[in-house]
């Protein structure tokens, strides 16, 4: 009986000293180790294979994907998809003639907490085509390494559709004054390894944004799942 209450106690104590985002994900799914998966955003649709459960034969799901991309980052280098193969991506909007930092200091912070975790790579993605050329000393003065957190640029042909089509977010050029500027949604973008968007997040909302931190370490550890089950 006395061995019984001390392992209910154990029990106990372990569940308490579980972070509060992570036990939510794990809940569910306790009596089984597995934990709430993170939602897939963008529009899906049943492709024409499928994948048996108990010799039931279910469709498989096509997920929104972010398109490839071909872009310069501050190093003046062209990048695309393959440069951040089997990576968690947390990606922002920006460009370097807004007097509004914030975002881009918060994803420095973001930033240097990952800095000795590979898995996790940070992007921050231009609205103005002039930044091909002035992303280098941008990212310089956010002591930014591409390897870690690419600042990347490119003509509006190629941006705007992977800004509204690939990660659903909207950009306008305001073109009406001497000096163009840009409006643009502020919300912080989380990509899988698969390019599928996990989550969306307002910049402004520190409860949005400790949401991000908590949901990004979620995803590693589905991640780290997946490749241990050999998914």
């Amino acid at each position: 009986m006395k061995g019984n209450t001390i392992k209910k106690l154990l029990i106990l104590v372990s569940i308490l000293a579980v972070p509060g985002f992570l036990f939510f994900y794990l809940l569910p799914h306790f009596a089984k180790n597995r934990y709430k998966s993170l939602p897939i955003y963008g529009e899906k649709s049943v492709a024409s294979s499928f994948h048996t459960v108990r010799g039931e034969k279910i469709p498989d799901t096509i997920y929104h994907q972010v398109p490839d991309f071909k872009l310069i980052n501050q190093d003046q280098d062209t990048v695309s998809w393959s440069a951040f193969k089997n990576k968690i991506i947390v990606l922002n909007l920006f460009y370097t003639g807004s007097n509004n930092t914030s975002v881009v200091q918060y994803i420095k912070k973001l930033s240097d907490g990952y800095e000795e975790k590979p898995l996790v790579r940070f992007i921050s993605l231009s609205v103005d085509p002039s930044d091909q050329t002035k992303n280098k000393a941008y990212a310089a003065t956010f002591h930014a390494k591409a390897d870690k957190w690419s600042f990347l640029a490119g003509d509006s042909s190629v941006t705007y559709p992977l800004i509204r089509k690939g990660l659903l977010l909207d950009v306008i050029e305001d073109d009406r004054k001497d000096k163009p500027s840009f409006i643009f949604g502020n919300k912080i973008i989380l990509i899988d390894v698969q390019h599928r968007i996990r989550g969306m997040y307002e910049s402004d909302s520190p409860e949005a944004t400790s949401r991000l931190e908590d949901e990004i370490k979620v995803l590693i550890a589905e991640y780290l799942r997946n490749v241990k089950d050999g998914r």
